[in-house]
C-alpha cells in the first residue's frame, strides 16, 4: 500500500530533497510538489492525497495557516526551519515535525509512522464492516465473533476478552484494542473496561451489570456512558 504524497515547500532545493527522499521509500508515491498554499489547494480541489509534507515558513499563506483551510486533512508532517511553531504543529494533530537541515534516517522515520497509522485506521474500517475478528492468543489467532463479546479488562501490560464461553488473554493494551473495536458496539466506560453495549442488563451512575459480573463506571465518562447506553431508551413517567 502506497501513500500519495504531496510537497509543498517555497524552497526549491528543499521540495527537491524531499522529492529524492520519497523516490527511495517503497510505501511512497509523489503525487505531486508544489511552491506555495495556493497551488496545493488548486491541486487538491481535483486530487486527492494521503500525506502532505508541509513547510511553515512561506510567503502569504503559511503552512499552518494553509492546513487550519483543509475541512478534511490527510496526514500532514511539517518540515520547517523553525523548531518554535512545534507546540502549535502538535495541536493540530499532526503525525510529526522534521526540523531543516532533515536527514533522511529521520525522514524515514516520520513517514513509517504516518504509513503505520494509515494502516491501522485501513484496518479498523475493514474490521467495523464484519461481524468478527482475529485476536492473537498465546501462539495462534483466535477467531471471535463481535456478537459473543460480553466485555474486555485490562491487567498491567495484557487484556482479557470475556465472551460468553470463554477468556481470551491477549497482549494487547486496552487503549489500542479501543480504536479498533466497532463504536456503535462497545464502549469504554473505564481506564481497565470496555463493554458490548447489548449485553449490559442494568445500570446506575457507579456501575453496570453483564451477566453475573458487576463493573465499575468511571466518574468523567458516566454522562458519557449514560446517554450513549439509555439515549431515547428511557420510559419517563
Amino acid at each position: 500500500m502506497k501513500l500519495r504524497c504531496l510537497i509543498i515547500d517555497d524552497e526549491p532545493i528543499a521540495r527537491k530533497g524531499m522529492e529524492e527522499y520519497v523516490s527511495e521509500i517503497s510505501f511512497l508515491q509523489l503525487a505531486n510538489s508544489c511552491e506555495s498554499a495556493r497551488e496545493a489547494a488548486d491541486f487538491l480541489k481535483i486530487h486527492t492525497v494521503d500525506l502532505i509534507l508541509l513547510d511553515i515558513q512561506m510567503p502569504k499563506v503559511s503552512g499552518i495557516e494553509f492546513l487550519r483551510t483543509l475541512e478534511n486533512p490527510p496526514l500532514v508532517i511539517f518540515t520547517t526551519a523553525y523548531s518554535e511553531y512545534a507546540v502549535e504543529g502538535y495541536s493540530l494533530d499532526v503525525i510529526d515535525y522534521l526540523l531543516k537541515p532533515i536527514s533522511f534516517d529521520r525522514f524515514l522515520k516520520a513517514v513509517q509512522k504516518a504509513h503505520d497509522y494509515y494502516q491501522l485506521k485501513e484496518q479498523t474500517k475493514e474490521t467495523q464492516q464484519s461481524d468478527y475478528f482475529f485476536i492473537k492468543v498465546n501462539q495462534q489467532f483466535e477467531k471471535v465473533n463481535y456478537e459473543e463479546v460480553l466485555y474486555l479488562e485490562a491487567m498491567q501490560n495484557y487484556c482479557i476478552v470475556h465472551t460468553t464461553s470463554r477468556k481470551l488473554i491477549t497482549y494487547h493494551t486496552l487503549s489500542g484494542l479501543d480504536k479498533q473495536l466497532p463504536e456503535k458496539l462497545f464502549l469504554k466506560i473505564h481506564k481497565s473496561f470496555i463493554v458490548a453495549i447489548e449485553k449490559i442488563s442494568a445500570l446506575d451512575s457507579n456501575e453496570l451489570k453483564i451477566g453475573s459480573a458487576i463493573i465499575p463506571i468511571s466518574r468523567s465518562l458516566k454522562d458519557e456512558v449514560m446517554k450513549k447506553v439509555m439515549g431515547n431508551k428511557l420510559f419517563r413517567r
